[in-house]
């Protein structure tokens, strides 16, 4: 799954083929908007680039058209946006370096598909931001949380898979929480040598993607000993998404361990396969991310597996 503007080229919307330097940001607002959909941007970030387009045609006029700017008049509005707007407030940090993405992957996308003939944008400088390490789990925690999740699965008396169905599934696919929620059994393919999980994405133009996660074959006795006790009638996990966040909250305090989250299961798995040996690439095909939001997160990765910072709270890349 990829979100680089180079690469999805050949999908632009259809209503971006009428757009040339002439258009205006008006114009553009919609197919953009369609672009980073089929890019399999988030709901969230699509919102934030959509925000910053909006500010762009208060500054410049929405009708501003696309072949008019140039790179000083966007370090003249990045000045601007810096500086509070016009209204005295400094920009964060974090806002401004969104704000200057929005400007890259606008007139990027634009120039790759010959809509504007250079990339005004490009020389704008992006201002790096030192994010914060995620937490992740230790080796000794991971035994304690599964030493729970066991108790609870071989109890005498109401014996429930459903926690460590749900750990050891994060654990060793770390897929998000939507993800996770979404899953049926037909996902599951058992046969050939190594049982595996398909994740699917649906885009905007309900074309689905879909990337196979390998699995431990002792979670599918798991599976079958929680599929006997709940009887899901179609997804897997027949409950909300907070009641599974309830459950790795009481497993976190029985296991006398600070927090454990969808999140931060899905950094530990990502520092455990990555220690482990898998390569770059296979682990970001296999967390779902783009080669752009694999940057960063790459690089974290690394940092939290030779251990050189102490983790804080953060989030992996959409």
């Amino acid at each position: 799954m990829t979100d680089e503007p180079a690469q999805q080229a050949a999908f632009l919307p259809a209503e971006s083929a009428a757009l040339t330097r002439e258009s205006t940001l008006e114009d553009v607002t919609l197919p953009f908007k369609a672009f980073l959909r089929d890019a399999g941007k988030t709901n969230n970030t699509i919102r934030a680039f959509n925000s910053d387009l909006n500010l762009m045609k208060r500054y410049f006029g929405a009708d501003a058209t696309l072949g008019s700017f140039t790179a000083t008049k966007l370090q003249e509005y990045m000045a601007w946006v810096e500086n509070g707007q016009g209204e005295g407030i400094p920009c964060s940090a974090k806002s401004y370096a969104r704000r200057v993405t929005t400007l890259k992957v606008l007139f990027k996308w634009l120039h790759e598909n010959k809509i504007i003939l250079a990339d005004p944008a490009r020389p704008v400088p992006q201002r790096s931001i030192s994010a914060p390490l995620p937490t992740i789990l230790s080796d000794e925690e991971v035994d304690r949380l599964l030493a729970e999740t066991a108790h609870r699965r071989f109890a005498d008396k109401n014996p429930d898979a459903r926690p460590e169905l749900l750990v050891r599934l994060l654990l060793d696919t770390g897929i998000k929480k939507s993800e996770c929620m979404a899953l049926r059994p037909s996902d599951i393919r058992r046969e050939g040598p190594r049982p595996t999980l398909g994740v699917r994405r649906r885009t905007a133009r309900d074309v689905y993607k879909e990337r196979r996660i390998a699995l431990n074959p002792d979670w599918l006795e798991v599976l079958d000993e929680y599929m006997e006790q709940y009887r899901p009638p179609e997804h897997i996990f027949n409950c909300t998404a907070r009641n599974l966040e309830y459950v790795l909250t009481d497993l976190a305090e029985a296991a006398a361990i600070p927090n454990v989250s969808f999140e931060l299961l899905r950094w530990t798995c990502a520092v455990r396969d990555f220690r482990a040996g898998m390569s770059h690439e296979d682990l970001r095909e296999k967390l779902g991310l783009s080669r752009i939001s694999w940057r960063e997160t790459g690089a974290k990765i690394e940092r939290l597996a030779a251990g050189t910072e102490q983790p804080q709270i953060t989030q992996i890349s959409q």
